[in-house]
């Protein structure tokens, strides 16, 4: 992913964690602190909700809803916008999450589609 991103000259910061535990967290140029926060906000959607965090959103917004306290979440630890996936294991359940902060939402998450998917594609046991 990061090489992807330097590639492409993308601003975004990149983070992957298995049960809560930060495994690995770049910063590319062009990124801030503000990204961290957005992770982090995105990562509760992932772990709350077990379902990629563009995916709770649009969910939410087809049914006029907002991610806030009448759903019982602080809308500041929370953030219902693309790019946090859930990291599932068969017959175990969510293990993790892959999140990446910088672009659009969109962006944010196709960006993250794209490499999961390249990543699958090249099977057990290839280079990442």
């Amino acid at each position: 992913m990061v090489a992807a991103a330097a590639e492409r000259g993308l601003p975004v910061t990149i983070d992957i964690r298995r049960h809560g535990q930060q495994l690995f967290h770049a910063a590319l140029p062009g990124t801030t602190a503000e990204n961290d926060s957005w992770i982090e906000r995105k990562v509760n959607v992932v772990n709350r909700f077990g379902a990629a965090s563009y995916l709770v959103g649009r969910r939410l917004a087809a049914r006029g809803v907002e991610l806030d306290h009448a759903m019982g979440v602080d809308p500041r630890m929370f953030a219902a916008h693309g790019g946090a996936f859930p990291v599932r294991v068969s017959d175990v359940g969510v293990v993790g999450s892959v999140t990446v902060s910088g672009l659009p939402q969109a962006q944010d998450h196709a960006f993250v589609v794209e490499l999961i998917e390249a990543f699958l594609a090249a099977g057990p046991g290839a280079q990442s």
